[in-house]
């Protein structure tokens, strides 16, 4: 911060106001008088000036001394004031006899000055109410080059020195774009619970002066969405292979995290390029879950803005209800070999993202059915593969917005005028085939030993595509499918956020990464049989659970069973959910509903 500001807490006014300390601010006269039996009591008290000052009235002689009027200190102990009596009311100051004549000026200034030593910090957990005169004990941050606003800045607490926090006003009200204090209090609740080192999490909140204030840990400098146009001089100072490292170790991080959430029956809902944050250090870490986003109460106020970059990331299903019409009986599977055994494929130069029975459904004729029910956690999966995908391409050189040209480009004609093309992934489903082709033919090309995990991770991102929700991988398949390609292909010998969340067990032998004829052909393969578990030497940075968790009525069903499948599993754990649905025939003019 550009000012350090003093702040009075107990400890600081205790070892401040010394013997010493009362001196130095006093006249030889005064000082003598410290040691003389106190004025009152009429002798039935053998107490001293200094020790009244020492054991009641630190607090006073701060503020007598801050007024110019140290020496005044005698009188008010002659008339028995003490610590205990502050905050003392404006109107009962003049009993105090601060001057010879009344001062209503010093008066106003002891009145103010004494919330400066009866601070209340803001706490972890705690929604402080503070009246109008206190002070809130924080410092914002008002450094030039700092995006700053009246909505979300960054602060500081002296109670939790070292840490910076970012802090959101939040509109409370009846209107569109508002929370009801009842609803801020309870989406507070539910926050307090969810804490990851990955994730943007509820620290404490307060009242103050008409406002309330929420404050979230890890504030950002910059997002996915501006990182993949323009690398930020944190990153692009690292060494090539630090910086080729550090991409796939996000990778990790964030399917490390939706594994967090997914464990307690929680989802993000709202995975984009933009909710993908990062400080200065290269911290990744996801936008809160919460309805205290600055995003999620805008998206409240006016639900006919259409975002482009949550449809452009959505899953199939929170377009148009999915096709009926099951398919993992005669499933059209990407993914080669169905056991351990080395797979003597070697071709990493085609995907095959399974449609499902969709591609016969006409999204324009769903958009007035009932809202499907949906999977949140699957949904999770599908935006998180999209992200992954924007990743590697970065680690590949390749440009987001030309990539996006590719989604769109079966989509151009002419006559078209200025019509926005449609360059989602759902509906783009062989434009991203075709994408990530050419990223694994490139990554081929390359000698680093971080290169060689990029056509096996492209082989999982395609089952996380899977328009048929029931075809994604859980979480948990995700990550533990992640952590083999990161040492075994990539030989990052300890990835970032190694856990293990609320014990689930999915089998290891869910996934596998299956090594090609030479070691050229990447195949990931499913088993359907639960396994034994994972290698005790994934167990070596074990994670316990936080200490505040989800109540019970939120988890679902409980802890699913080693003998239960994955996607049985994952079903019972979730909430229901209605999800973001997106309406209109073209992209030129849409309309977006949130019935989250």
């Amino acid at each position: 911060m550009s000012t350090v500001a003093m702040w009075w807490d107990p400890s600081q006014i205790e070892a401040t106001v010394t013997r010493q300390f009362v001196c130095s601010h006093l006249l030889p006269e005064e000082i003598k008088r410290l040691d003389l039996p106190l004025g009152f009591g009429d002798g039935l008290t053998d107490g001293t000036y200094w020790e009244w000052i020492d054991e009641k009235a630190k607090r006073i002689f701060l503020i007598l001394l801050d007024l110019g009027v140290p020496d005044q200190i005698f009188g008010l102990i002659d008339d028995s004031w003490d610590d205990n009596d502050l905050p003392i009311p404006l109107d009962q100051i003049e009993r105090l006899a601060l001057t010879l004549t009344r001062d209503d000026k010093i008066e106003k200034r002891f009145y103010s000055r004494q919330f400066h030593y009866l601070l209340r910090f803001v706490e972890k957990g705690d929604h402080v109410i503070y009246d109008d005169p206190e002070v809130v004990p924080l410092s914002v941050d008002r450094r030039p080059g700092l995006n700053l606003n009246s909505v979300v800045d960054r602060v500081e607490l002296p109670n939790r020195p070292g840490e910076v926090f970012s802090r959101r006003r939040i509109p409370i009200g009846t209107a569109p774009g508002t929370l009801t204090e009842e609803e801020f209090l309870y989406e507070i609740g539910k926050a307090k619970n969810i804490e990851n080192n990955h994730l943007a999490s509820y620290y404490g909140s307060y009242y103050y002066r008409g406002f309330i204030y929420a404050l979230f840990t890890l504030p950002s400098d910059f997002n996915l969405k501006s990182l993949l146009v323009t690398m930020p001089g944190s990153v692009k100072s690292l060494a090539k292979q630090d910086r080729r490292r550090l991409l796939m170790n996000w990778i990790h991080c964030l399917v490390d995290t939706l594994c967090y959430l997914h464990s307690r029956g929680l989802s993000h809902g709202n995975i984009k390029p933009s909710t993908v944050l990062f400080n200065s250090d290269n911290h990744i870490f996801y936008t809160d879950v919460s309805r205290l986003s600055i995003e999620a109460i805008a998206n409240t106020s006016d639900r006919s803005t259409f975002d482009k970059e949550s449809y452009d990331y959505a899953a199939p299903e929170q377009w148009y209800r999915p096709s009926t019409s099951h398919s993992g009986l005669h499933r059209r599977s990407t993914l080669i070999g169905s056991s351990t055994s080395t797979s003597t494929s070697s071709d990493n130069s085609s995907f095959s993202i399974n449609r499902g029975g969709t591609e016969s459904v006409n999204p324009a004729s769903m958009l007035h059915t009932p809202t499907p029910s949906l999977n949140p956690q699957a949904v999770d999966i599908f935006s998180l593969g999209c992200v992954i995908l924007e990743l590697l391409g970065l680690l590949l050189k390749r440009q987001t917005r030309s990539f996006a040209s590719h989604r769109a480009a079966k989509h151009k004609s002419a006559g078209r005028g200025g019509a926005v093309l449609d360059s989602s992934f759902h509906k783009n489903i062989g434009q991203v085939e075709s994408w990530m082709a050419g990223l694994a033919k490139d990554a081929s090309k390359k000698d680093d030993q971080v290169f060689k995990g990029v056509a096996p991770m492209l082989q999982l991102v395609a089952r996380m595509l899977s328009v048929t929700p029931h075809e994604r991988p859980t979480a948990q398949e995700v990550e533990q499918c992640t952590y083999r390609i990161l040492t075994e292909n990539c030989l990052i010998s300890e990835p970032h956020c190694v856990h293990q969340y609320g014990g689930w067990d999915f089998g290891f032998g869910n996934l596998n990464i299956s090594r090609g004829g030479g070691g050229e052909g990447f195949n990931i393969a499913t088993k359907r049989h639960s396994g034994s578990g994972r290698p005790s030497s994934r167990l070596t940075s074990y994670r316990p659970l936080s200490g505040g968790s989800v109540r019970e009525g939120d988890m679902g069903a409980g802890s699913s069973s080693g003998s239960q499948s994955p996607q049985t599993s994952r079903m019972n754990k979730v909430r229901t959910w209605q999800a973001h649905i997106y309406a209109g025939n073209t992209l030129s003019s849409p309309t977006y509903t949130n019935l989250a």
